[in-house]
């Protein structure tokens, strides 16, 4: 199959082009770009006109969890530690079917696709463990919807209260036996490795746009054993070692207390900072912490929304880019971002550093924002010479936008338009793999309203359900109120939030 896009504007981001915009014609050829620049339009199958019309890389969605799909809109005003007792609980979590599965992530890819993205990747964790079946459907859901993504059997292999600093100390006795007992299963490298191999075996390359990952949470709920084996398999297969780290203040506790020292910092120390290793957020790291994931080449994930919902603070993104760390965008979950629409992360990490200092010089420009949403978003997925960019030989995942729209009037400059005027409402098409999955707002693979309809039918059941789980957790609240409290009263060398928070420090 073959598409030619004739008379359109282009914006590349390839390496010397950057945001600049130039007129071409682009020829797609099976799942790739062929040509670009003025050319036959007898060469195609197909033609999209491209008159008043701009190409782009489609938007690179760096971490995501779609398991939160079922509690979108459902929390607010509680911080990290707080909000993980209901959206990942402890205690009396549902195990659902695969077609749960399946209709969850569909809800996620459909609105990705239509609103601009056409990568992803997600960090999928299932509660109490992950079956064969149910990441199979979160496979099945991707190929049918039409995305490209990068999926995660996300892992962990220490008990929960032994990851949060003060825990055993401040959680009632009785609720600990219950959380030790009953709480999630945890899954040890021996377990871990053979799940992981048959994955990579089964569906990793699926379709040729969806990969598996080996996932370990964060370094303080895994067992150097279990890291280092997912970081054997990542290597062995090309694909990221994906992870989280120094999210929230809480964390930057958990390092000095459990460890000595700070979390990238034993990560350094276990051989686990490398090129392909991916963190999200990373918002309360040193200094130290950036020149070590400098050196190394990490990528983070930029969760700019997500990061502000729960109250975590905002990364020094410019200080990482100048520290040579790969900066990727992301949603995070859609729990504690409520939705997947990649244009509405674009806008606030346009916006958010202008408050954080007076000092301009550290604010991002907007070329340097959809940088970060497309060719950092490829190279944090392992996939920088496959996607993220306009170029002829890589893979065609484009977007095409409507200039006459309102977003685009009057018109200055592309750049800025789209990070600060654009939502995705001027998506006219969305081009992944070298096929159109979306036009004029509508996803063309799948029956959107029916499958909406099948996951509306199937919610009040779960929701009954999970309300019971909530009055399980909710005992846990007053103990990790108090663990909040203590670890952000605690001066950790840096300060990531707007303002000094309501506790006085070292009292």
């Amino acid at each position: 199959m073959s598409i030619l896009i004739k008379g359109a504007e282009v914006i590349s981001m390839a390496a010397g082009q950057g945001a600049a915009p130039f007129a071409a014609d682009i020829l797609i050829e099976g799942d790739r770009i062929a040509a670009i620049g003025t050319l036959d339009q007898g060469r195609a199958a197909t033609v999209i006109n491209g008159a008043g019309r701009l190409v782009m890389p489609g938007l690179i969605n760096g971490h995501l969890h779609t398991p939160e799909a079922l509690y979108k809109g459902r929390y607010d005003n509680m911080p990290l530690e707080i909000w993980m007792l209901y959206a990942y609980p402890i205690l009396g979590a549902q195990t659902l079917s695969p077609r749960m599965v399946y209709l969850r992530t569909a809800l996620c890819a459909m609105e990705a696709l239509k609103s601009g993205t056409t990568c992803v990747t997600d960090d999928v964790y299932e509660s109490p463990s992950q079956t064969p079946d149910q990441l199979e459907a979160v496979f099945q859901a991707y190929e049918d919807v039409g995305l490209r993504a990068t999926i995660s059997g996300h892992i962990v292999d220490r008990p929960f209260l032994d990851t949060i600093p003060f825990a055993r100390e401040l959680v009632p006795a009785a609720l600990q036996a219950e959380a030790d007992a009953f709480g999630a299963r945890p899954t040890g490298a021996a377990v871990a490795r053979p799940f992981a191999r048959h994955t990579l075996a089964t569906l990793h390359g699926k379709a040729g746009r969806l990969n598996f990952m080996p996932a370990p949470s964060a370094p303080q709920r895994c067992t150097p054993a279990l890291m280092q084996a997912a970081m054997e398999l990542a290597e062995a297969h090309d694909v990221p070692f994906h992870t989280h780290i120094l999210e929230t203040r809480v964390q930057a506790v958990t390092g000095p207390e459990f460890y000595g020292e700070t979390l990238i910092a034993y990560m350094q120390r276990l051989g686990l900072l490398r090129p392909r290793t991916t963190i999200a957020h990373s918002i309360w790291i040193t200094d130290a912490d950036m020149g070590l994931m400098g050196e190394a080449g990490v990528s983070i994930v930029h969760n700019v929304i997500s990061n502000q919902k729960l109250g975590a603070g905002v990364a020094p993104v410019k200080r990482m880019l100048r520290a040579g760390i790969n900066v990727a965008l992301g949603s995070d979950g859609i729990c504690s971002s409520d939705s997947t629409r990649m244009f509405d992360v674009v806008k606030a990490a346009g916006l958010i550093h202008k408050v954080q200092t007076p000092d301009d010089d550290l604010w991002l420009t907007a070329e340097e924002v959809l940088h970060c949403a497309t060719v950092g978003g490829a190279r944090s997925a392992c996939l920088g010479s496959e996607t993220g960019s306009v170029e002829v030989g890589k893979k065609a995942d484009l977007l095409l936008l409507d200039l006459s729209s309102i977003a685009f009037t009057p018109r200055n400059d592309l750049a800025k338009h789209l990070v600060y005027s654009e939502n995705g409402a001027s998506v006219s098409h969305v081009i992944v793999n070298g096929e159109v999955m979306a036009e004029g707002g509508c996803c063309l693979r799948v029956n959107e309203a029916e499958l909406l309809a099948e996951l509306r039918a199937e919610m009040p059941a779960f929701l009954a359900a999970h309300e019971r789980t909530e009055a399980l957790n909710r005992r846990f609240e007053p103990a990790f109120q108090q663990i909040h409290r203590r670890c952000n009263k605690r001066d950790v060398g840096v300060m990531r939030l707007g303002q000094e928070p309501a506790w006085p420090i070292n009292t």
